[in-house]
């Protein structure tokens, strides 16, 4: 991924990331903590996810589940 793309990839908050997968935000903050989700901190400390990389996550537990 390019630092241009990158740059202007949106950052989601804990609530929405947890929203998509049915769950608590602590269990999404929980997750980045294990690291099975890559985080960001912004300068006030809170965590923020890249996009891409929840809906590729969440893509490949939907497939999981059809299986």
């Amino acid at each position: 991924m390019s630092v241009a793309h990158e740059a202007n990839e949106r950052l989601m908050t804990p609530g929405e990331v947890a929203a998509m997968f049915r769950v608590d935000p602590k269990t999404v903050t929980r997750w980045a903590s294990a690291g099975r989700i890559g985080s960001i901190r912004t300068p006030g400390g809170h965590r923020r996810f890249r996009e891409s990389e929840v809906r590729t996550l969440l893509d490949g537990l939907t497939s999981e589940a059809h299986r």
